[in-house]
């Protein structure tokens, strides 16, 4: 666990060579589709843990106190098992679609662009239909804790299939749906309730939902009112109402594809 000054003055050295540049590069690449695996999953909590133990361990070390010291490092010893262990399906998922992420995939934007007039021609039939609907697009902030309490599809989105999902008396009538990129994640995922007094008490359980899940991530929430049949947006714990197959399909290019942050909800 020693990190030594002869280490530090390594890494801090000018890049002097061609292979030096791509080692560097090699190991960006490495550690962003980490961060993009841990995302938005309990691994960051268990990550910031073993990263005090590692701050408990230099202290140790520097205050001499040597049982807390011997005891971290024998924990240490098992502690690559234990990741294994633990984060296995993760590890899985990430050798088999490594090479997949943003980074690269340069057609991403497009993609989810494609499926904008689905999600719009999908709600305009569950409104007329006064079927409620719960749709929410992941953004930079990963939805893997909300996926994994639902049932995970991964499928492509269509106006069928969601049309289908939110068939009352199915199995995945209620809940929300959650889409990443272009593909529909999981079905039945149960979002956390806003818990703002300002929300009329006219507004239901999904608007509630929905508000609460792009109060805690930057993600966006489409809601189809059961009651009313009207369509609505909700980004950065705000909502927009009433809104038509077109107004829909421009603000989700507008919170999916541009660089706006929560906050940037307005009624132009």
């Amino acid at each position: 666990m020693d990190f030594s000054l002869q280490t530090l003055e390594q890494l801090l050295q000018p890049v002097s060579r061609w292979q030096d540049l791509l080692d560097l590069l090699l190991v960006t690449l490495v550690l962003y589709n980490f961060l993009l695996l841990v995302r938005g999953t309990r691994a960051v909590q268990v990550l910031i843990g073993i990263l005090v133990l590692v701050v408990l361990h230099s202290i140790a070390e520097a205050v001499d106190l040597p049982a807390l010291e011997n005891t971290l490092e024998k924990f240490f010893l098992i502690l690559p098992l234990a990741l294994i262990v633990l984060f296995q399906q993760e590890i899985r998922r990430a050798l088999a679609n490594f090479g997949t992420t943003s980074l690269w995939s340069f057609g991403n934007r497009e993609k989810i662009a494609g499926t904008f007039n689905a999600i719009g021609l999908a709600a305009s039939t569950l409104a007329e239909r006064r079927v409620g609907a719960l749709i929410v697009f992941e953004r930079l902030e990963g939805l893997r804790n909300y996926i994994e309490n639902g049932i995970e599809l991964d499928a492509v989105v269509s106006v069928d299939l969601l049309i289908s999902l939110f068939t009352p008396d199915t199995p995945t009538h209620d809940g929300a749906v959650i889409i990443q990129d272009d593909r529909i994640a999981a079905a039945t995922c149960f979002l956390p309730l806003t818990q703002s007094a300002e929300l009329s008490t006219e507004l239901g359980t999904r608007h509630r939902a929905a508000l609460g899940i792009t109060e805690e991530t930057d993600a966006v929430a489409v809601v189809v009112s059961e009651e009313t049949g009207n369509i609505s947006i909700a980004f950065g714990g705000e909502m927009i109402q009433g809104l038509e197959s077109k107004d829909l399909r421009n603000r989700l290019h507008k919170f999916m594809l541009s660089d706006v942050r929560p906050g940037g909800v307005s009624n132009k």
